[in-house]
């Protein structure tokens, strides 16, 4: 049986893949790194808009602009989920922090418990 990263003979258990942790180490990491690099870079927008949402709202509900948002980096395009409420309302949350579109560039953030 020959190593899945560099070919060498293994010793050891039959079911034994690879002749050691380095190696292993290599190969998954190869495997993985398009879909880590995709889920990390997703991941950093996430935590991004969080952390621009938890410092503008700070004592759980407040109204600012759009154009605030924008200016301090904040992506409308990354969330975590859309709730639609009884009442017809549509607010996007990243994580625990929300926000709903009001008229003209304002904005009602909210924060879930």
């Amino acid at each position: 049986m020959e190593c899945l990263e560099c070919g060498e003979k293994i010793v050891g258990r039959a079911d034994k893949k690879f002749c050691d942790d380095a190696c292993r180490n290599s190969f998954n990491n190869k495997q993985n790194s398009d879909s880590t690099n995709l889920m990390r870079n997703i991941n950093n927008k996430l935590r991004k808009n969080f952390r621009i949402l938890r410092s503008i709202n700070k004592d759980g509900k407040i109204k600012t602009t759009k154009t605030k948002l924008t200016s301090k980096g904040f992506d409308f395009d990354y969330l975590t989920q859309v709730v639609v409420y009884k009442n017809g309302a549509e607010y996007k949350f990243v994580y625990n922090q929300g926000y709903k579109f009001l008229e003209d560039d304002w904005i009602l953030l909210v924060r879930k418990e």
